[in-house]
């Protein structure tokens, strides 16, 4: 019982490492990138949509995304739907596609980024120690546990944890840099 319960808290654990790098690639680091405006919610004949699924998006230039409808009339609701968004950019529409252009990051900005980065970790960490504390309280509560399996649980959960806490740090580590390269 005490081995299918770290497996499943590993399974969980890696959905949480795998949502927290989107999360991170999501996010605007100097340079373009499609996966900072494909996941843009659009509002497409009544339905809200991912970008991506309204046109294709290419990266012509270093500094801009180009968003290319298949649609043509689709162009002011992806237009609205990048003003809307978080990204605090302001796209253009030439009639047949929209560009964004992504400014240089400040040193300001470079900073308030890497906080985010830290406080979107903490969050990572955090659902990870939840995860901890779900399965080991199964194990906790299962009538046919032992003490013995109580404690290898235990265990096996804190190096689970020690494990993906590095694995987080990692991405931190490597986004950090990649932000605060100029």
């Amino acid at each position: 019982m005490t081995m299918k319960e770290v497996q499943t808290a590993k399974t969980r654990m890696d959905e949480v490492i795998q949502r927290l790098d989107e999360e991170f690639a999501g996010i605007h680091t100097g340079r373009a990138s499609a996966t900072l405006v494909e996941k843009i919610m659009v509002n497409s004949y009544g339905q809200m949509v991912p970008l991506k699924s309204v046109g294709s998006i290419s990266v012509p230039e270093s500094t801009q995304v180009a968003i290319t409808p298949w649609d043509k009339g689709q162009l002011v609701q992806i237009e609205a739907a990048i003003r809307e968004s978080d990204l605090g950019v302001n796209p253009v529409n030439d009639g047949n596609a929209i560009r964004v252009n992504f400014p240089a990051m400040t040193a300001e900005r470079r900073e308030q980024l890497v906080k985010e980065i830290n406080k979107i970790a903490e969050e990572a960490r955090v659902a990870m120690r939840g995860v901890r504390h779900e399965q080991l309280d199964a194990v906790k509560k299962d009538p046919a546990s032992t003490e013995d399996d109580k404690f290898t649980a235990t265990k096996e959960f804190d190096k689970l944890i020690e494990e993906y806490n590095g694995k987080v740090d990692g991405l931190v580590k490597a986004k950090e840099e990649e932000i605060r390269r100029v």
